[in-house]
C-alpha cells in the first residue's frame, strides 16, 4: 500500500506573501507604540528578532510535521503566524490575538477550506498551552514543540549572551548565562513527544554543554 500524497493547499507564492505579511505586520505594531517598541532595547522584541524567530518556528515545525505526519500546510501556516501579534499585546493575549489576525488575513486572501482556516487558528490560539501535548493536535503538537526547541541551543545561548552586554555583565558571567539555556533546554526537553522533536532537543543540548566546556577550558574564572 503506497503512502497518500496531498495536495498541497497554500503555493510558495502564497506562503512567500503570508511571511512578508506577518514581517509588516511586526513591524507596524512597534512603529505606533510611542516609544518607539516594547522594551526596544532588548532586541528580542524588535520586528526584527520576531520575525526570524517565526522563520525558526516554521522551519523546526515544518520538519518535525512532515517527520511525524502531521498537516505540514496547516502547521507551517499557524507556525507563520503563532507570534504575529507578540509585540501589540500582552503575553496571556497574544496567541488568541494572533489567531484573529491568521484568521481575517486567511478568509480575505484566497478561498482556504474551512477546516482549514479553524485547524490553523486552533493550532494558533494553542501554541501557548502548557499541559500535556498528547491532548491537543499533531498540527499543534508540532507548532508547540519547535516553539520550544527554538529557545535553546545556538539561538538561545546567543540571545543569553547579548543579554550579558544589557546587564552589563563581563565574560566571565558567561556560565550562568549558558546554565541557564541548560535550563530551559533541558525543561523543553522535558516537555516534547515526538521523537523527531526529542531528537532536535538531544542535539541541540548536547551543542550547548560542549560550549559550556570550550569556556570552562580557556576562561580562567569560570568551571
Amino acid at each position: 500500500m503506497g503512502v497518500e500524497i496531498k495536495e498541497t493547499r497554500v503555493t510558495d507564492a502564497e506562503f512567500e506573501a503570508m511571511q512578508e505579511f506577518v514581517f509588516e505586520y511586526l513591524a507596524a505594531s512597534v512603529e505606533k507604540e510611542e516609544e518607539g517598541g516594547r522594551m526596544r532595547w532588548y532586541p528580542w522584541h524588535s520586528a526584527e528578532y520576531r520575525h526570524n524567530h517565526i522563520l525558526n518556528v516554521v522551519s523546526l515545525a515544518e520538519e518535525i510535521a512532515r517527520k511525524e505526519g502531521a498537516d505540514v500546510d496547516i502547521t507551517r501556516v499557524a507556525a507563520l503566524f503563532h507570534d504575529v501579534a507578540k509585540l501589540e499585546t500582552d503575553q496571556d493575549l497574544h496567541p488568541e490575538a494572533g489567531a484573529r489576525v491568521a484568521r481575517e488575513y486567511l478568509e480575505s486572501r484566497a478561498e482556504y477550506p474551512d477546516s482549514f482556516i479553524d485547524q490553523v487558528c486552533r493550532a494558533v490560539e494553542q501554541h501557548a498551552y502548557q499541559g500535556d501535548l498528547n491532548d491537543v493536535s499533531l498540527e499543534t503538537q508540532c507548532l508547540i514543540e519547535a516553539d520550544l526547541l527554538d529557545k535553546i541551543g545556538a539561538n538561545g545561548t546567543a540571545l543569553m549572551l547579548l543579554r550579558m552586554g544589557y546587564e552589563a555583565r563581563t565574560h566571565m558571567d558567561t556560565d550562568e548565562m549558558v546554565e541557564r539555556v541548560l535550563e530551559r533546554g533541558y525543561d523543553a526537553a522535558s516537555r516534547v513527544e515526538s521523537d523527531t522533536a526529542e531528537g532536535i532537543a538531544h542535539q541541540r543540548l548536547k551543542r550547548v554543554k560542549w560550549f559550556r566546556e570550550w569556556l570552562e577550558d580557556e576562561i580562567a574564572a569560570m568551571g
